[in-house]
């Protein structure tokens, strides 16, 4: 108990250092100003000797009379254009003029004040000749300037003569002796002799501070007006280069702001350097103490450190910024103010450093706890998407995902808020109650109805979508007006029609499973039952040599078409699983479907079909698999030599957009479809229901899965009897 004691001291002890040498740093940083060498060298004596030279400009360096000034006025080209064109054209001009008077005159006019009317008639006439004048005559312009620039000239010297007292004032503190570079002419406040010299006033010994023109920091004193809204009477005034002194004498009087400014400098200097030692000797020794009061590990083990890091990250930050904010400004201790009390500006700073502590003690623990968080991004990152902030945005976005919702919650709640609020102010003035009545009546009244009415039918939807739940499909559900409610209950209905819809394909995707397993099983069996009769028979010994060769051909032939049947069942099952990969390269599909076409020229010439192929003249490139496009053409070329009708013409051709290649297939079908033209895509599904062909009922199935991996399309058109087939590709330009 002594040793946890004995260590909770040390750690109180070693905070407060930390706390002193801190709010020291701060200090530093907030009186940097105090820093410097002298006053002299502060800004606040540099803004001080700026104002002294404008001053000093004003009443004696820039010496031109107002007579001269006036005198040298000019007027140029640009200011003529300039004033004649500053609101507009003279169309512009007299149209505005009209409009400015005319509501006068006609208000005058429907008063019976013909004599004001009169009066606002000629005033506008004189506008408008005065300023036509202006579009006529330059030097009606120009004199009209000259007036505008001699009444800037007027305001000025007024302006300084409100100055002079400060001049004065200012003068008693500052010495000059300036020298004009170009007249000669010298400008000085010291009484020197013609026999005496300058260095004999403007030295170290007479002299608190001299600053000479030119020196190694400054170049010739260049004067200028310091009033903007006069900056035009800086072209009337001959630029001015000065060389020469301006300094503060000992012997200054001792009222002088500046003299009393300096000495309070000095002494915040000395407290400022003596809190910067005693904070950076503190600060020392919290560094080197740090391990041995194991400062870390007792904060670590506070329990507030879980309570703490259950709030949001970005609370966190703002009470961190808040606790920071709020030292700064305990601590904001001016010592040029406070050093003519040595004794209260310590007692503040005590007290101030006290009160500051705690928010200091507080911003501490919050960046020992803060900084794991910031210093991992993916944690940071996770824990911003817990924050307040981005909460309080999803529940804005979410609240205004409809934005009818969200206005119509804020008018309802805004309604009944301020009826709750109308009710607090009848109480306190009753002879109100009617007014209140009225509008409760008129607002209060039809936003309950309709709160009533939305809950209802919120309700009414909640009981359909039980029954839904449960597998009972009511009549739909009312639609009424657009709401978001009402949007709902359509988009539950279209839910509903879509699970029907849905149980159908279902029903169906279990028959059609049912007919492949069946398809499958009776295409697979019927050349492998012929295998094995026929190779039982050729154990017979009494088999004749033509027998033998004749049971050999039949096992060979169905061998090759189980060989058939099992690859294209391979081949369609990997690209329904999309296990397929794809060789893409320019290829020229007008060439590709004529060798499809010559691999079945002999079996074309055995049939009776008749063949019109058209538009396979010019090459078609696009960028596909060219042999496993060859087999989508090999596969609707080969269906219809087996299904087409005999002694009917079969139609190939192919068409070109900017874009797109499409190939169309077109036949006559011996047997009948159905109205289903979907299941034709199936596997193992035929035209030929009654499967006395040789085809494995899966050549359509892969010649759309190609196509669909091209990011192409093929489409079943079935017209009756007419069986057409559409491939559309993707072209490239040549």
């Amino acid at each position: 108990m002594d040793i946890k004691w004995k260590n909770n001291r040390m750690i109180a002890v070693w905070f407060v250092l930390f706390i002193f040498g801190l709010s020291s740093v701060f200090f530093i940083l907030t009186n940097n100003e105090y820093m410097r060498k002298d006053y002299f060298h502060s800004m606040q004596f540099e803004d001080e000797l700026r104002v002294f030279t404008e001053l000093l400009a004003m009443f004696e360096l820039l010496d031109e009379t107002k007579a001269e000034l006036k005198n040298n006025i000019t007027v140029t080209r640009e200011e003529i254009d300039e004033h004649r064109f500053r609101y507009g054209t003279l169309s512009e001009q007299i149209a505005n003029i009209k409009a400015q008077y005319e509501g006068k005159i006609a208000d005058a006019l429907a008063a019976n004040s013909k004599e004001v009317a009169e009066v606002y008639q000629k005033e506008r006439d004189e506008k408008i000749q005065d300023i036509t004048k202006n579009f006529k005559s330059d030097e009606h312009v120009k004199a009209k300037i000259v007036k505008e620039k001699e009444q800037q000239i007027e305001d000025y010297f007024n302006e300084i003569e409100r100055q002079r007292p400060e001049f004065l004032e200012k003068k008693k503190t500052f010495k000059y002796y300036l020298l004009e570079r170009d007249s000669g002419k010298i400008y000085t406040n010291l009484n020197i002799s013609s026999n005496e010299s300058v260095k004999d006033y403007m030295n170290d010994q007479e002299m608190l501070f001299i600053r000479s023109y030119p020196d190694s920091s400054s170049s010739y004193l260049t004067v200028q007006l310091p009033y903007i809204e006069y900056a035009d009477l800086n072209q009337l005034i001959s630029s001015k280069e000065f060389e020469g002194y301006i300094a503060i004498p000992k012997s200054a009087p001792k009222t002088s702001n500046i003299l009393q400014n300096y000495e309070n400098y000095q002494k915040a200097r000395m407290v400022v350097i003596g809190f910067s030692i005693a904070g950076i000797i503190a600060l020392l020794i919290c560094w080197f103490s740090y391990k041995k009061v194991h400062f870390r590990e007792g904060i670590s083990k506070w329990k507030v450190k879980d309570y703490y890091n259950k709030l949001p990250v970005d609370v966190r930050s703002v009470i961190l910024v808040f606790s920071f904010l709020s030292y700064h400004f305990s601590m904001s201790i001016d010592p040029f103010f406070l050093t003519n009390d040595l004794y209260y500006f310590v007692q503040n700073y005590i007290w101030k450093l006290c009160f500051s502590g705690i928010f200091l003690a507080l911003t501490a623990i919050q960046l020992f706890f803060l900084a794991p968080v910031y210093r991992d991004g993916e944690i940071l990152k996770d824990e911003w998407n817990k924050s307040f902030i981005v909460k309080v945005a999803r529940l804005v976005k979410q609240a205004f995902l409809y934005r009818s919702v969200g206005t119509q919650m804020l008018l309802l709640l805004g309604i009944i808020y301020a009826a709750g609020f109308g009710l607090g102010i009848v109480f306190a003035e009753p002879h109100l109650i009617i007014v209140y009545l009225l509008l409760f009546i008129i607002f209060c009244i039809p936003t309950l109805f309709i709160l009533l009415k939305t809950t209802a039918y919120l309700n009414r939807i909640l009981k359909h979508t039980n029954e839904l739940a449960r597998g009972n499909y009511e009549p739909d559900l009312p639609v009424k007006g657009k709401s978001v409610l009402a949007t709902l209950a359509g988009n539950i209905n279209t839910l509903k029609h879509g699970v029907k819809a849905l149980q159908r394909e279902q029903a169906k995707s279990e028959r059609l499973k049912t007919e492949l397993i069946t398809n499958v099983s009776h295409d697979l069996r019927t050349p492998l039952t012929s295998i094995i009769t026929y190779s039982e028979l050729l154990k017979s010994p009494d088999l004749t040599e033509e027998d033998r060769k004749a049971y050999v051909e039949i096992i060979d032939r169905k061998s090759k078409r189980l060989k058939v049947l099992i690859d294209d069942l391979f081949e369609a099952s990997k690209m329904a699983s999309g296990n397929i990969e794809l060789v893409k390269e320019k290829v020229d599909i007008v060439q590709l479907l004529q060798q499809a076409l010559a691999e079945y020229d002999e079996s074309i010439q055995k049939s009776t079909l008749h063949f019109r192929i058209s538009n396979l003249d010019q090459p078609v490139y696009a960028y596909v698999d060219g042999q496993k496009l060859w087999r989508v053409f090999d596969n609707l070329i080969g269906n219809i030599l087996k299904y087409a009708l005999e002694n009917t013409r079969v139609y190939i051709s192919l068409k070109t957009d900017p874009h797109r290649a499409i190939i169309t297939f077109k036949n006559v079908t011996k047997f009948e479809l159905g109205d289903n033209v979907d299941e034709l895509f199936e596997r193992f599904k035929r035209g030929d229901t009654s499967r006395h062909t040789d085809g494995s009922g899966l050549g359509l199935a892969i010649a759309k899965s190609i196509v669909d991996l091209h990011e192409g399309n093929l489409e079943i058109d079935v017209d009756g009897d007419l069986f057409k087939v559409t491939v559309e590709l993707a072209r490239i330009n040549q």
